[in-house]
Formats: C-alpha cells, sequence, structure tokens
C-alpha cells in the first residue's frame, strides 16, 4: 500500500487514557496506546485537512509497566486551589505502528489536492525527520519521538504470549469534519493483543458509540497551489 507509513514511537512515560473520564482529579493509563492517541502521533508527523489517517496496528515492544507519580494540580473548576493528586504513567513505553491515510470526502473543496504520491512523500520526509510537530504519548508532559521502521522486525516483550483481551476501551472520536454528521461522539472497542500485535478495527465498525454533543466545524480554505 503506497500510502502506509510504519515507525518506531517510544518515550519515557506514557498516558493512554480515555478523554471522557479523565477530566481533573487523578489519571490512570490504559495498558496499550488508544487509536485516537496514535492517531493524534500521525496527525504530528504530518498532516493535511485533505487526508485522513487510519491506524493499522500497534505493536508493544516493551514490557507494561506502571509507574505512579504524586501531582499537585489546579483542581478542577477552582483555579486558586490545587490537589494532590497520583497519576498513573506506563513507564519505558516502545511502539511500532502501521498506518496509512484516505481522503476526506467530506472536503470536496480539496478535491484537486489528492495527489497520493505528493502526500506519501511528505510524509515520508517528516518521519525521517521526527514529524512537524512535537510528539506525545497520550498527553502533552510524555514527551515522545518516533522514526522510520520495518513494521515486524526486532525481538518484542510479547511475541510469544497469548492472546489478551483488554475489555472495553475508548477507540476514538467521531468528528463531525471526518464524518459529515454534524455529531461529536466517542467509539468503544474490545481490543486483542494477539503476539504482541493489536490489529485495530476501522471506526465505522466500532457498535459502540456515545454521543457528546452536537458539532459543526469552520472549513478553512486553500488556495489551488497550497498543499
Amino acid at each position: 500500500m503506497e500510502n502506509a507509513i510504519e515507525f518506531r514511537l517510544w518515550g519515557r512515560r506514557a498516558l493512554f487514557s480515555d478523554p471522557i473520564t479523565r477530566v481533573g482529579g487523578e489519571k490512570y493509563t490504559y495498558p496499550v496506546p488508544t487509536y485516537q492517541a496514535l492517531k493524534g502521533v500521525v496527525e504530528s508527523i504530518y498532516w493535511k485537512p485533505t487526508i485522513i489517517w487510519h491506524i493499522d496496528k500497534v505493536r508493544v515492544m516493551h514490557p507494561i509497566r506502571n509507574e505512579a507519580i504524586n501531582c499537585k494540580g489546579i483542581r478542577y473548576g477552582d483555579s486558586s486551589n490545587y490537589d494532590l493528586s497520583i497519576y498513573t504513567y506506563l513507564y519505558d513505553a516502545e511502539y511500532q505502528v502501521r498506518a496509512h491515510f484516505e481522503w476526506n470526502l467530506q472536503r470536496e473543496d480539496l478535491a484537486h489536492d489528492r495527489n497520493e504520491n505528493k502526500h506519501y512523500f511528505q510524509a515520508v520526509r517528516a518521519l525521517e525527520k521526527g514529524g512537524r510537530r512535537d510528539i506525545f504519548l497520550g498527553t502533552r508532559e510524555c514527551q515522545g519521538y518516533v522514526e522510520p521502521c520495518k513494521f515486524g522486525s526486532g525481538e518484542g516483550a510479547y511475541d510469544n504470549a497469548l492472546d489478551y483481551p483488554f475489555g472495553l476501551m475508548f477507540h476514538g472520536f467521531n468528528y463531525a469534519d471526518e464524518t459529515g454528521d454534524g455529531r461529536l461522539e466517542a467509539r468503544f472497542w474490545y481490543p486483542v493483543m494477539r503476539s504482541g500485535v493489536i490489529e485495530f478495527i476501522r471506526p465505522e465498525d466500532c457498535s459502540k458509540t456515545k454521543y457528546i454533543r452536537d458539532y459543526h466545524p469552520k472549513k478553512v480554505r486553500m488556495s489551488e497551489e497550497g498543499s
């Protein structure tokens, strides 16, 4: 698939969680990355409104280990006071990720920009330089790094492990500028890690969704020459 990229993703800490339940208070990470978090990483590498990135699969390279850190954060709803909280992160996280892009069919005004080779090679160059924007592993305080790799190369911590189901997990958001239905929704699914690899289902295949609010995005116009 010519519009696909593969890369290594790593960082000292990671915090992947359901954004709906992490408003204020203590935070606890999922044991593996969410689709939405990985999509954010790929969009930090390279993004244009013409395309939508889809995460195909992720491979867990290092053992899943947690690290609890005491934090003093601003109390939710009261910026004049502070709360003591415990944030639980993943420690020494490393993954291999495979993703591909498809056209954003909601942006017919950008049909002239649907040049697969152009976007693919721009994404490859951006990946080789470590991304166009800062990389975060789930949250801003968890700095991440990326570099090209061959998916499946090297030895992973769970290559010979049994199938491991994680139960109901947050998958991602349905944004109106990608779906066209004027709603912001959260998606959920039941991931299973097989030999260290999680293969993500497509967003439209998630049967469990939660309505959040109506959402009508503003469209930014691009010139015919813009890219």
